[in-house]
């Protein structure tokens, strides 16, 4: 059985906003590591706060009450409905860092410094936690810096295998009144099918400036350019070579493949510029299904000769129709 969000939180399914907001609020205090040492305060917290991540979020709620934690990491089947329509390209993984939610969600990361005001009505309450104050004045919440997004190219054969890739950031950071560049080096496992455009979040690596919330840093996936091989989602796309004859008469060919061997393809029919042929299962693994994999695509570029004699044009002007 997955987690229960509803019930981390001690609310019903049909809690509003404000309720969420406030179960998160008493139970992030409560369960804070830094105010409660018990042994299970730590696992409480990050429970509570990746509850509080799903069910703050319209979209994530409305995909986990009706596929439940397998919906949110996006293994739903491709024939199930979502809002009377095929489900979306959806998949949500917590960040795994409770802090975050809490610094983002009160404005400070210090549980202590939380005054709470117990007389303000729930509908006062501000999506960012309790306003602080500190010598008559509101203490704002601090805000993130924008995310740095950098390219990741991957070669087909690794989008078909998967692999590990090892990236290194230069960061600034501070130690006090000092400031320094650390370098640093983020794990990105790319797992196979994954498609150009996928986005890997690495939470608060970004350079560290004072009064701000560090940047998260997001690697894009990029398909690198491939020498002979195409990509169209799971199909791969390659373009054979024929001349003429055997475009017209028939012929056997061998065709590569992306795991470095050779499919035999035998051609019967005549060969023109629009025929296709396809290899089942010789592609790329489907992201959701890894198991399956798309079909290797050939098309065929007829090779015409340059020259011919009068005797071999005659010839052929009697064949042809």
């Amino acid at each position: 059985m997955g987690k229960n969000y509803y019930d981390i939180l001690g609310i019903s399914k049909k809690a509003t906003d404000d309720e969420i907001k406030k179960a998160y609020r008493q139970l992030a205090l409560k369960y804070h590591p830094d105010k409660n040492k018990s042994p299970e305060a730590e696992e409480k917290f990050k429970l509570v706060a990746e509850a509080y991540e799903v069910l703050s979020d319209k979209k994530k709620r409305e995909v986990y009450d009706q596929y439940g934690e397998a919906g949110l990491r996006g293994e739903v089947p491709n024939d199930a409905g979502f809002a009377g329509q095929g489900m979306p390209n959806f998949n949500f993984s917590f960040h795994g860092d409770p802090h975050q939610t809490f610094s983002q969600f009160f404005g400070t990361d210090n549980p202590f410094d939380i005054i709470l005001n117990f007389g303000r009505s729930d509908t006062d309450f501000s999506p960012f936690g309790p306003k602080l104050s500190t010598s008559g004045f509101d203490r704002k919440p601090k805000k993130q810096d924008p995310p740095v997004e950098h390219n990741l190219n991957v070669s087909l054969e690794e989008v078909l295998r998967g692999c590990s890739k090892k990236m290194k950031i230069i960061r600034k950071v501070y130690q006090g009144n000092t400031v320094r560049k650390e370098d640093k080096v983020l794990t990105i496992n790319v797992k196979p099918g994954w498609k150009a455009g996928t986005k890997i979040t690495f939470p608060r690596e970004g350079d560290q400036n004072p009064g701000t919330i560090p940047s998260d840093i997001i690697f894009i996936i990029q398909d690198k350019p491939h020498k002979i091989f195409k990509r169209d989602g799971a199909d791969i796309l390659y373009t054979h070579k024929i001349t003429l004859k055997n475009a017209l008469c028939g012929h056997q060919v061998r065709i590569p493949t992306l795991e470095n061997d050779e499919v035999a393809l035998r051609i019967n029919d005549v060969i023109t510029p629009t025929t296709v042929r396809r290899i089942s299962g010789r592609g790329l693994p489907y992201s959701k299904e890894p198991s399956k994999r798309g079909d290797l695509v050939v098309r065929f570029d007829i090779v015409f000769p340059t020259i011919l004699s009068q005797d071999q044009k005659s010839k052929i002007y009697e064949i042809l129709p």
